[in-house]
């Protein structure tokens, strides 16, 4: 599974990154992380507010840091 965080490195971005790889480690999930904060990059995933998740090239939510029961069921897990 391919995690992307997208933003421009603010709190809530790094917020949404620490939330996103402790649920993703939590679950026993196969992943890899990154941080994209290249506005152009961003913006070619069709993303206007950041922070933003996206699950193997889907973006799944923006702009917002959501719970990690919201994540855990962002990143297909049953919770």
């Amino acid at each position: 599974m391919h995690l992307q965080i997208l933003g421009s490195g603010c709190a809530k971005c790094r917020k949404l990154y620490e939330l996103v790889d402790t649920v993703a480690g939590q679950c026993g999930l196969t992943y890899t992380i990154e941080k994209v904060e290249d506005i152009n990059a961003i913006m070619d995933l069709g993303v206007m507010m950041t922070p933003a998740l996206v699950v193997d090239g889907q973006v799944r939510v923006s702009g917002k840091v959501p719970s990690a029961a919201e994540i855990k069921t962002l990143l297909g897990q049953q919770t």
